[in-house]
């Protein structure tokens, strides 16, 4: 008998169960999701869930994409960043993905002092069971896994993917991408704001990644959104904050944390989005892809913290002319 397991033809001699076919995988039933036949299973189901001529079936797992603070997480505690109830020390937010290796990228989440990572939902690799798995560098204890649907091109795939992920039983908060253009990856508005309202009606808590719209943010506030996360520039770009004044306006009309989300490159476009006012920032390439990811983890750290607290204090207005900073009166002529 003949079934698709992860989008390919494989061979069975008679039907089993769902826990037979990963523990003939060589699967930790533990540590991955999986959908039979577009319905997720239940875990508690695995050993009464039959697979049988026909069938289609999706494991999947966590890769690098992107409880507790992490060791050395900024002691902000008189200034959370809070979601949906919840409060973080930290206001950065890290990826998992394009790191050299496994341990550069735990080395970098540690000099970050981030407390939430972002990971991708993929199929498990049913060919090569040697490979590391990303959550063997995670702990789990110490930082929040944020799921996202990366990659997702429909309202329709990004939902399955947000529900896969949470009965691989990480949380019930997503990542929520629905891209809409291959070259640039900005989002499908109308498909993200069509998954948001599917995802908060089935008890998501989401954070949708989307354009720098004011008003796209708004009607996804509106849709039940924890949070808004308007992009910077161009995913993996570096080409820093684009349209400041956006982000300005989103901020200034926003009932909900706002996290800028793609795009920075360096340590001054991390500054520079806080000093707008966002309540945070998420990044990946720009620390993955250094010359030297964890010094760069510990730059944006402290970026993100100067331009918070720069916000809080207040710029001065600019002016066209110089104006003194010492009186006048007095001075020797």
């Amino acid at each position: 008998m003949t079934i698709t397991l992860n989008g390919e033809p494989y061979e069975l001699d008679a039907p089993l169960t769902l826990s037979a076919l990963l523990e003939r995988l060589g699967i930790d039933a533990r540590r991955v999701a999986v959908e039979h036949n577009l319905t997720v299973v239940r875990r508690a189901r695995f050993d009464e869930t039959i697979v049988g001529e026909g069938d289609r079936i999706e494991i999947v797992n966590f890769v690098g994409g992107g409880s507790g603070p992490a060791a050395g997480a900024p002691m902000s505690s008189s200034d959370p960043l809070v979601i949906a109830g919840r409060a973080f020390r930290s206001r950065l937010i890290v990826g998992t993905g394009k790191y050299p290796s496994f341990p550069a990228m735990a080395a970098a989440h540690e000099a970050s002092g981030a407390e939430m990572v972002t990971v991708a939902v993929r199929r498990v690799n049913i060919h090569d069971r040697s490979k590391e798995s990303l959550l063997d560098y995670i702990e789990t204890s110490r930082y929040t896994i944020l799921p996202n649907t990366a990659g997702c091109y429909t309202a329709d795939e990004a939902v399955r993917t947000a529900r896969l992920a949470r009965e691989a039983g990480l949380s019930n908060w997503v990542k929520l991408e629905v891209i809409g253009d291959e070259k640039t990856l900005f989002p499908d508005n109308e498909a993200l704001l069509e998954a948001t309202r599917q995802l908060v009606k089935e008890g998501f808590v989401v954070l949708p990644y989307t354009i720098d719209d004011p008003v796209l943010c708004r009607k996804l506030e509106e849709a039940g959104a924890a949070a808004v996360m308007p992009l910077g520039a161009p995913i993996g770009s570096g080409l820093g904050i684009q349209n400041a004044n956006n982000i300005r306006i989103i901020r200034e009309q926003a009932r909900v944390p706002v996290i800028v989300d793609a795009g920075v490159g360096t340590a001054s476009d991390a500054a520079v989005a806080m000093e707008l006012g966002a309540d945070a920032v998420l990044m990946n390439t720009a620390i993955a892809g250094a010359r030297d990811p964890v010094a760069m983890a510990h730059a944006m750290r402290l970026a993100v913290e100067a331009g918070r607290l720069a916000y809080l204090s207040g710029r001065i207005p600019r002016r066209m002319y110089a104006s003194a900073s010492s009186p006048v009166e007095g001075v020797v002529r």
